[in-house]
């Protein structure tokens, strides 16, 4: 059975999009002035049977890009005190994306998906900084789709009664440490944990695979 037509696919799973999680931590709000500072991308992969769990990961602390602002308030929250020191090992963002991208080329390629869709909490904050950070970069090859996410603030309400990433993965029993949060790594990790536990909880319920066209179509008198 081609992954095509196997529902247990990560390809036919998807309507033929690729599943990235991601997770930013920044200098502020505003994608087009202030900093992005750390990025982490966890890929997924689907077993024979359909089950989804977190695949490959990369990581890097970034450098402000050339005249970004920095809001102490942001550097407060994330822990960044000095995001210049040389003790972040910190790369460009052009050089951080390039890395990621490559990556996720490598690996939607290999799930034989057409376009990768990002998975992140509160999705549209970070599709905006990663966005921004490759039209600076000028990046031409990237793989994400330009707008369409998958908001696990938005899935964890609807599956789990929860919208804050803390609150959802305790619900859905991911063990979650606040000390370590606001750590894109950490963050990350556990929003790919919640998204797999999501999408695999729909599945435990018999939500996936859908009903064939003749049974889905038929009247509920037969």
């Amino acid at each position: 059975m081609s992954q095509a037509s196997d529902p247990n696919s990560l390809k036919a799973r998807f309507r033929g999009y690729f599943p990235v999680v991601v997770d930013v931590e920044t200098a502020g709000f505003n994608a087009q002035t202030d900093a992005l500072l750390e990025i982490c991308a966890v890929t997924l992969k689907m077993d024979e049977q359909g089950w989804l769990s977190p695949d490959k990961k990369l990581h890097f602390h970034v450098t402000p890009f050339e005249g970004a602002n920095l809001e102490p308030a942001a550097l407060e929250f994330t822990g960044i005190r000095d995001p210049y020191s040389p003790l972040r090992g910190a790369v460009d963002e052009g050089e951080a994306l390039r890395e990621i991208f490559k990556l996720i080329r490598k690996e939607q390629k290999a799930a034989e998906c057409q376009r990768t869709i990002m998975v992140a909490h509160n999705a549209n904050f970070d599709h905006s900084f990663v966005m921004a950070a490759a039209e600076r970069a000028q990046l031409k090859r990237n793989p994400f789709h330009p707008f369409a996410t998958f908001d696990t603030a938005a899935l964890s309400g609807l599956a789990l009664g929860q919208t804050v990433l803390a609150k959802a993965c305790q619900t859905a029993q991911i063990p979650f440490d606040n000390k370590e949060a606001h750590s894109a790594l950490y963050d990350t990790e556990r929003t790919a944990e919640l998204f797999c536990e999501i999408v695999n909880r729909w599945k435990r319920l018999g939500g996936w695979p859908l009903p064939s066209t003749s049974e889905s179509t038929a009247s509920p008198s037969t």
